[in-house]
């Protein structure tokens, strides 16, 4: 979904365009890496994309004049990531919980003991603690539990340094439901969009486009099941696709617009501009970070429980 619309319909003609190239670009990038069904490859992508983000998030920050400790922060996103990944790599399936404490642990100790080295003033060293901890939470944290889910289902890993069928086509689907979710929402938006829905956080998005976005990810969700019933038996039956599907569009919205939230906090219109009109690493994995840890769970404490 566009954050702001394009006045001059030239204009949103070329964004149209210029979105469906980098649209095509990324789902081809996606597909051959699929079809190797290498773990590096897998592995590489998510964490170049958490990286180009955790980088973009530490310079919106900067260009607004927000206190942070961007080399911290990125060091941080880097060494976690790195970590879950090396574990993944090695055959690991579940990260131990310890992990993840261990890394809330440092940022939290580690931003205030950077700030020990700044005099108080008002809420400036407040905001600079909180700034890294969002950006470790809502980056690195989050989006990486696309990594989980890809080797958390049984047999993911069932050759070395391959991610098996499962888990590839488990990626796929969420992948999928979660870009047709941000499609169906421009799209439809676009067409005949009128009401708008959250007008003093994203002036561009409607309750159109949020009709359009719950129909498309429907679309994305029952399609591939339907299409891929063996790879994707985990999820047991429709009731458990048609659920998810409209609970992750959901929060694919919710997703889009707390990154809506940051950018208009900060005066920022795009996260970057990797993407010709998409934007940034951030603007493409915005929804990202709120269904793929949906998901995990969903898995974990439904449809994987003994």
């Amino acid at each position: 979904m566009a954050d702001n619309p394009t006045p001059p319909s030239q204009s949103k003609a070329l964004v149209f365009v210029r979105r469906s190239a980098s649209t095509l670009f990324l789902w081809a990038l996606v597909t051959a890496i699929f079809f190797s069904k290498c773990s590096w490859a897998f592995l590489g992508l998510i964490g170049t994309l958490a990286m180009i983000a955790t980088v973009e998030y530490f310079q919106m920050l900067r260009a607004a004049e927000v206190k942070c400790f961007p080399r911290f922060g990125i060091l941080l996103a880097a060494v976690y990531s790195g970590g879950l990944y090396w574990h993944f790599l090695c055959g690991g399936t579940s990260i131990p919980t310890d992990i993840d404490a261990l890394a809330v642990f440092i940022a939290i100790a580690g931003s205030f003991t950077l700030q020990l080295r700044y005099p108080i003033r008002s809420i400036e060293g407040l905001l600079a603690v909180a700034s890294n901890l969002l950006g470790f939470g809502y980056i690195a944290f989050l989006f990486n539990f696309t990594a989980r889910i890809t080797f958390m289902v049984p047999g993911a890993n069932s050759l070395p340094g391959h991610v098996g069928a499962s888990g590839a086509f488990l990626l796929l689907w969420l992948l999928a439901v979660t870009k047709f979710t941000d499609m169906g929402a421009y799209m439809v938006g676009s067409m005949i969009g009128r009401h708008k829905m959250i007008p003093h956080v994203s002036p561009g998005k409607t309750w159109e486009g949020f009709i359009g976005a719950l129909l498309f990810s429907q679309l994305a969700a029952c399609g591939l099941y339907a299409l891929f019933p063996c790879q994707l038996s985990f999820f047991n039956r429709w009731g458990h696709v048609i659920f998810l599907g409209a609970m992750l569009a959901v929060l694919a919205v919710i997703g889009d617009l707390a990154e809506s939230v940051l950018k208009r906090a900060i005066n920022a219109k795009d996260s970057g501009k990797m993407l010709p009109g998409i934007g940034g690493s951030l603007d493409l994995i915005d929804s990202l970070c709120f269904t793929a840890p949906a998901l995990y769970f969903y898995l974990k404490w439904v449809l994987l429980t003994v």
